[in-house]
């Protein structure tokens, strides 16, 4: 029997999934491909306690910024927080968690949990304050610090495009930390922005198939907001 993986909107996507305290996976880079609609539902749900594990904490009043607003997020494990004002303000203010990471490094944790590898060595943050309280390795002549993977309750993702069954495709950028993060979740639901029957996406075209997304809500329209806007002078 076929399941139904398609919900009316992001609130029924993620019904039955929230809880306080829970870990999320948010994916994007910047405001681009970022799951705007299901961040929206996610503050209405009203849950706190929130770790996230995001690239970065989106800005002020768009993305996960949304969420620090309300203080529903605990703790954020990030690469790049630097354009979020309402992040530094807590941060200071001891209100909130950070967990740093090289950026490559953090791809690569999330990356292994999705492959079900618990640990890797990684010669990024030898020798820094990344490397402090964590085991290190000599491999060669050189120091290699370890890094736990990442695995979250749940996924919420971005996609261009996607069938009925789950398989997804991501349109240039938008590509960024959401493929590893459809692996790397208990649950994952993906909002998109075009829903076509199986087989209208050619096989080789697909990036995540179709067996990590377990829900998906189709979107009528998306704002593509832009996070820094740089133009070059008329001539």
């Amino acid at each position: 029997m076929a399941v139904n993986k398609i919900y009316p909107d992001a609130t029924a996507a993620l019904s039955g999934l929230l809880r306080d305290d829970m870990t999320i996976m948010s994916g994007g880079f910047g405001l681009c491909g970022i799951p705007a609609a299901l961040i929206e539902a996610i503050r209405a749900s009203g849950v706190k306690g929130l770790t996230v594990i995001s690239n970065n904490a989106g800005i002020d009043d768009a993305g996960l910024g949304i969420l620090l607003q309300t203080r529903q997020i605990r703790k954020m494990i990030s690469s790049y927080v630097g354009e979020n004002a309402t992040f530094a303000r807590q941060y200071l203010a001891k209100e909130l968690e950070i967990e740093f990471n090289p950026q490559g490094t953090l791809a690569e944790r999330i990356r292994a949990g999705g492959a079900g590898v618990p640990a890797f060595f990684t010669p990024t943050g030898a020798g820094t304050l990344i490397a402090e309280g964590k085991e290190t390795r000599e491999f060669d002549g050189r120091t290699y610090v370890m890094e736990r993977a990442l695995f979250a309750d749940l996924a919420i993702i971005h996609a261009w495009k996607g069938d009925t069954e789950g398989n997804l495709i991501y349109r240039m950028t938008a590509r960024n930390f959401n493929p590893v993060m459809a692996t790397a979740a208990k649950v994952t639901v993906a909002e998109i922005e075009e829903l076509v029957e199986p087989g209208a996406i050619d096989a080789d075209a697909i990036i995540t198939p179709g067996i990590f997304v377990k829900r998906m809500v189709a979107l009528g329209h998306v704002e593509k907001r832009i996070e820094q806007r740089t133009v070059y002078p008329r001539a």
